[in-house]
Parts: structure tokens; sequence; C-alpha cells
């Protein structure tokens, strides 16, 4: 997830809207590269929302489906999940360099953005299915799965703290119920950051759906700031992810931290054996 989040600020914040805006007469603004840009930039986001699901969905089976657990919370399927997602999630937005075209009959240059794509049903149906598998599916899947593993996170601890009170260790500490309050406050701040940064684009998705803005949209767009906004706020919370594993996690700290170190170790190493070698 935060390799995915990482593509995210690679492909939509820094190559296609910093450089497109700054990096004015680059190689970038090819029409054959720009393409490649605006195919990555929505796979990215794709992968990105995508797996925040797969990891809310894991959570809910280690949680609340025991003997599920066994066979799918395992690192080979983690492997085949991501594969699988990614690669759909791609093959999902190869129309998407279709729809553009250079700005100039006689040289590949920037990227245009057909009409057809606001009147051909062929290309409104793929704009409904393109906003509703990202985020409208994710935004109500992940608020589901949410629900279902802090209800049975409650019900548990609930029962487990009965329990103790008739138990000798009931003034010590209990791991297990530590441990479940770290999942809540995980799951908590992954779901609460991606439904309360995703919701204006949901807002504005909808809102352009059941009007005709979204035909109107080839001459200007509407409520441009508000469209803007909601872009902005998709965009941080990939950045949001990372943050909170960073917070919560001591292993990802711990492998950030050795990811971090890694190369002056190496460079240590280096000088070492070069000073025994001379």
């Amino acid at each position: 997830m935060a390799a995915a989040d990482l593509m995210v600020i690679v492909w939509n914040v820094i190559l296609h809207r910093i450089a497109t805006i700054y990096w004015i007469n680059t190689f970038l603004l090819h029409t054959p590269v720009c393409r490649f840009i605006l195919f990555m930039s929505p796979a990215a986001i794709d992968i990105s929302v995508w797996l925040t699901v797969s990891f809310t969905f894991d959570r809910l089976v280690a949680i609340c489906c025991q003997k599920l657990k066994t066979k799918y919370c395992t690192e080979k399927t983690a492997v085949v999940v991501i594969t699988t997602v990614s690669s759909l999630l791609c093959l999902k937005n190869i129309p998407w360099p279709f729809l553009y075209s250079s700005y100039y009959n006689w040289m590949q240059f920037g990227c245009m953005l057909s009409t057809n794509f606001f009147f051909d049903p062929i290309w409104i149906a793929y704009s409904w299915i393109e906003q509703l598998l990202t985020p409208v599916i994710p935004f109500f899947l992940i608020l589901l799965f949410n629900i279902v593993t802090i209800r049975r996170i409650l019900i548990a601890s609930r029962g487990r703290m009965s329990l103790r009170k008739h138990s000798s260790d009931r003034d010590e500490k209990d791991p297990e119920l530590m441990n479940r309050r770290r999942s809540i406050i995980l799951l908590f701040a992954i779901s609460s950051s991606f439904i309360l940064l995703w919701i204006t684009t949901v807002i504005y998705f909808i809102y352009v759906r059941i009007t005709t803005a979204f035909r109107r949209r080839y001459q200007s767009t509407t409520f441009p700031d508000f469209q803007e906004a909601g872009i902005m706020l998709q965009l941080l919370s990939s950045c949001t992810n990372t943050a909170i594993y960073t917070i919560t996690q001591r292993k990802f700290r711990n492998l950030l931290l050795s990811s971090i170190k890694y190369p002056f170790t190496l460079l240590g190493k280096l000088v070492k054996f070069g000073g025994k070698h001379y």
C-alpha cells in the first residue's frame, strides 16, 4: 500500500500535476509520453484505493473469520491479491490513452481529451464504470467492512472483560485487549482518512451525473474550484496511509528506519573494506 501511494505521488502529483504546469517544452509533453502518464495516473490511484479495500478485507477476515484466517491471511495470498488487483486495474485503464490526441495535426505535442468522451454512449458507460469502481464502490465497501470488524472486536472485548472480572489477573494489562485496541485505531485511522478525503470527489461525481453538468463539461467545468479541491484531497489521501503506518505500526517503523539506514550502512562497509584492502 505504501508503494502504491508513492506511485500516486510520482505519477499524479509530480508528473501529471506539476510537470504539465511548470516543466514547459520537455519530452513529457510529447503526445506518446503524455498519453502514458495519463494512463499511469488513474491506474496508480485505482491500485492505491483497491489495495486499501484489500487491506480492510484482510483485517476483517483476520478478526472475524477464524477458520478462513489460516488459509487467507498468508504471504502467498497477499502476493496473489496484490498481483491480481494491480493487473486488472491496469487493464481497466487501457482505454484512457485512446481518448487523447495531439494539440496539432503536424506534430506530436500535448494531450487533448476527445469530445466523444461526453457524447458517445460507449465512453459515457466507461466513465460511469470508471467512477463507480474508484471511488464510489470502495468508499462503501471500506465503510461496511469496518463496521462489521469493529462491531466484532467490541463484542469480543466485552466478553473478555467480563471473564477477566472473575479471574485472579484482572488488575493486570491484557495484551489481547491492547492488540484489539490497536487494530481498531489502525482501521479507524486508515478508513476515516480515506472516507473524509474522498467524500468531496464522491459528492462532485454524484452531482455531475444526476444533472446535465456532465455533457456541458466539454465546454466548461462545473464548479471548478470544488472539483480541484476534491482532486487535491484525494491525492492527499495517498500520503496519509504511510504516515498512519509510521505512527501505529512498530514493524513498519523498524523497516522504514532500516531502509533509510541501509545506504549509510553499505557505505560504511565499503569504506571499511577499502581501508583493509589498502
